[in-house]
Order: C-alpha cells, then sequence, then structure tokens
C-alpha cells in the first residue's frame, strides 16, 4: 500500500476516534464511528485476497447497520425527550437499541459472529487495530450512557460473551481466531462491570488493549498465523516465544501478572453489590479461556511439530527485537505491584 495513503487512513482513525470520545452530540459521536470505519476498510482489504476483501465487506455491513441504529437510538431519545446529549439517554427503548448498537460494533455475544471471520482476513497489524483501536469509541459511548443502561441485559450479554468467547476459542487453529474470541470474552467482564463502576471497564480496556498489543506485536515479529507455524518459531527467536508465553498467560489473568488485576477487581467490586452468583459463573467461565491460551503458550514453548516430514528449520535470526514489544510486555507482566496505586486513582 502506498505510504501517503496508509497515513490518511491512520490519521483518519485517529481523528475519527477523537471526535467520537470528546463529544457531547450524538451525531457528532456517529461521524466520528463513521470515519473510523471508512478509514479501516481500505486497511483490511490492502492485501487483495478474496479473504481480505470479504472480511472487509462482512466488516462494512455489520458497522453500517450498528451505526444505522446508534443514529435510531438517539434520534429516538431525542423524538422523545428533546436530548441530544449522549449522557442524557433516558428512554428505556431507546437503551435497549444503543445497548444492541454497540455491542454489534464492539462483537458482544450475541452480535460476535462477524468479528472472528473479519480479524481472519485482516493483517496482523490491521487486526491490532481492530480489536483495540476500533473497540476504544464504542466504549467511551458505554462509559458516557451507563448510568442509564439496563444492568440485567448487560449482565446476561456479558457472561454470554464469556461463555461464548472461551468454548469457540478451544479447537481453533489459527491465532487470528484465537486472539478475536479473546477479545470477545475480555469485553463480556468489561460490560459485566460497567454499570457499577465504570471507570473499571476502562482500566480492563486498557490493560486488555496493551497485553493484545503486546501478543499481536509479537506474533507479527515471529510471521505467526497458525499454531503449526508458532511451533516452529521457538528454533527462529526463542527469546520472543518466552516472552509470548507470559504475556498469553497474563491475558489469561493468571496471579502474579498484569492480566489478574482486572479480574481481581471486578470480582471484587461484583460481590460488593450483591452479585456472587455472576462473578463466580464468569470465573468459572474463564477457565475456558485459560485452556486455549495455555494451548497457544505449549505451541509456542514446549513442542516440536508433531510430523515427520522433513522441512526447512528457520534458526536463529540476529534481529533485535523491536522496543516496542519489549516495554508493552513488561508492562503486560510487572503491573501487579502497582495495583493499590490504580485502585486510588480510580
Amino acid at each position: 500500500m502506498n505510504p501517503q495513503a496508509k497515513l490518511i487512513f491512520i490519521i483518519s482513525l485517529l481523528l475519527g476516534t477523537t471526535i467520537t470520545i470528546s463529544s457531547n452530540h450524538w451525531v457528532m459521536a456517529w461521524t466520528g464511528l463513521e470515519i473510523n470505519t471508512l478509514a479501516i476498510l481500505p486497511l483490511i482489504s490492502k492485501s487483495h485476497h478474496p479473504r481480505a476483501i470479504e472480511a472487509a465487506t462482512k466488516y462494512f455491513l455489520v458497522q453500517a447497520a450498528a451505526s444505522t441504529l446508534v443514529l435510531f437510538s438517539s434520534m429516538t431519545n431525542a423524538w422523545f425527550t428533546g436530548q441530544w446529549d449522549i449522557t442524557q439517554m433516558t428512554h428505556p427503548t431507546s437503551s435497549l437499541i444503543l445497548t444492541a448498537a454497540i455491542s454489534m460494533k464492539l462483537g458482544l455475544a450475541p452480535f460476535h459472529f462477524w468479528f472472528p471471520e473479519v480479524l481472519q482476513g485482516s493483517p496482523l497489524m490491521t487486526g491490532l487495530l481492530l480489536s483495540t483501536v476500533m473497540k476504544f469509541p464504542p466504549i467511551t459511548l458505554l462509559y458516557m450512557t451507563s448510568q442509564s443502561l439496563n444492568p440485567m441485559l448487560l449482565t446476561t450479554l456479558a457472561i454470554l460473551s464469556v461463555a461464548l468467547g472461551g468454548w469457540m476459542g478451544l479447537n481453533q487453529t489459527q491465532t487470528r481466531k484465537i486472539m478475536a474470541f479473546s477479545s470477545i470474552a475480555h469485553l463480556g467482564w468489561m460490560a459485566i462491570i460497567l454499570i457499577y463502576y465504570p471507570k473499571l471497564t476502562l482500566l480492563n480496556f486498557y490493560l486488555y488493549a496493551m497485553m493484545t498489543a503486546a501478543v499481536f506485536l509479537t506474533l507479527n515479529s515471529m510471521k505467526v498465523l497458525k499454531l503449526s507455524t508458532l511451533m516452529t518459531a521457538w528454533a527462529k527467536a526463542p527469546s520472543l516465544s518466552t516472552i509470548l508465553l507470559l504475556t498469553l498467560l497474563s491475558l489469561a489473568g493468571l496471579p502474579p501478572l498484569t492480566g489478574f488485576l482486572p479480574k481481581w477487581l471486578i470480582i471484587q467490586e461484583l460481590t460488593k453489590q450483591d452479585m456472587a452468583p455472576a462473578a463466580i459463573i464468569i470465573s468459572l467461565l474463564s477457565l475456558l479461556g485459560l485452556f486455549f491460551y495455555l494451548r497457544l503458550a505449549y505451541c509456542a514453548t514446549i513442542t516440536l511439530p508433531p510430523h515427520t516430514t522433513n522441512h526447512m528449520k528457520q534458526w536463529h535470526t540476529n534481529k533485535p527485537v523491536n522496543p516496542s514489544i519489549a516495554v508493552l510486555t513488561t508492562l503486560s507482566i510487572m503491573l501487579l505491584p502497582i495495583s493499590p496505586m490504580l485502585a486510588t486513582i480510580i
């Protein structure tokens, strides 16, 4: 892709995101979401492969439908209340339509079907943008309207997302699809706490984005698209494989690592809100996710490829590790000790 064109698309992405997260009026927020959608489409379809074109088409149709619903819910709310302000979403029907629309934009279950397919058809770096930057504007809209959303509906969507994200990721062999189901499960954790402690949703999103960026950059550096490639990657870049192991375990939420922090705070807050059953269910369902992270980690560091065919092994390269991978991985592994400070900030 032409570097100038790429720069324009990246700037448009940043512009769309900034417009949405800084707006008070529904039409401005909708405009930002549209700019975002149009800017990411060429980045998805830049390889001109049929899978990429299919992914871009699916993404466009789903996002267009979700944007229409966002506009419809805000117009319905304005019709009944005379308010276009994002924080004044007081009409119950409008709130329900908005929840469905944002769930479609984010890929929350049961509106998640497009996300694994789109991620599978995109390059790894575009997949990173889809999993992190593109989720930020809808999350901020949910954050701004959190006081008027339906708790029962969001809790149901959250538990369903964690269950399906874990369950459907178990059988995958493509790293991008595994990361897509991982994203769906993490969104479930964010949605369940949104009404009770919105800042915790944002904290969870920031930490999730950081860990996902570390995983995607590592996979991109090793050129890994499926598990069978990952099995031979240890010979090419042993340090990156070790880093990937730790980051994946952090993403799974194992205790001494950063990923445990948001899960711990969310379970604590749910218990305070007399939602211990929901906390127990979501914790048990996250074990499904732990299984496929462990599978990825196992493939990355421990196994040899399970076949005897002769093939060229790629041996050590002296290429230095990207500094951004080093920084993100360090943060993904070592932030748990500063949790008291984070708790005072939020």
